[in-house]
């Protein structure tokens, strides 16, 4: 099935952008990133900011990390995916990251969450970003979870 990732969440504060890939079944059915609750984003990102996200509604959530300058987007516009697993996308396309430098003049980091979302990293660092991997925050890759936590506060906390 071919899928079309979310609208960006960022704007003119955003000075980090977490890339993931395509956005999950749970995540396209509802209109909101990291939909899946069996999927740790959330989790690192409350350990990262300390801040409690549990139960708290999906726009308190965004505020919160635009409060933080953090923004949202997918590496690819468009890609055929059965399911919900990265290592499945097929027949990609890139974002248009050009749009970036209107709506967030101030991004100077770009987090890729997983190695697929990575694949993007040569089109951002022509538009001027630093970029780091991330671990992904999927529920398949928790086997060394402190380092996973580590990694992403270290990124995300300046």
């Amino acid at each position: 099935m071919r899928k079309a990732a979310l609208p960006p969440v960022v704007d003119e504060n955003t000075e980090i952008l977490i890339l993931g890939t395509l956005p999950s079944d749970q995540s396209l059915a509802v209109g909101q990133y990291y939909a899946n609750p069996n999927n740790d984003f959330w989790n690192l990102l409350a350990a990262v900011l300390n801040q409690n996200l549990e139960g708290v509604p999906y726009e308190t959530k965004i505020e919160i990390l635009r409060a933080h300058g953090i923004g949202l987007w997918d590496a690819f516009r468009t890609g055929f995916r059965p399911g919900s697993l990265d290592k499945n996308i097929t027949d990609k396309e890139l974002n248009d990251f050009e749009v970036l430098k209107e709506i967030a003049p101030k991004l100077f980091l770009v987090c890729f969450n997983g190695e697929r979302a990575a694949e993007a990293e040569g089109s951002l660092r022509a538009h001027g970003c630093k970029t780091c991997h991330l671990p992904s925050s999927s529920s398949a890759n928790r086997k060394n979870q402190v380092k996973r936590l580590l990694k992403w506060t270290l990124a995300i906390q300046r």
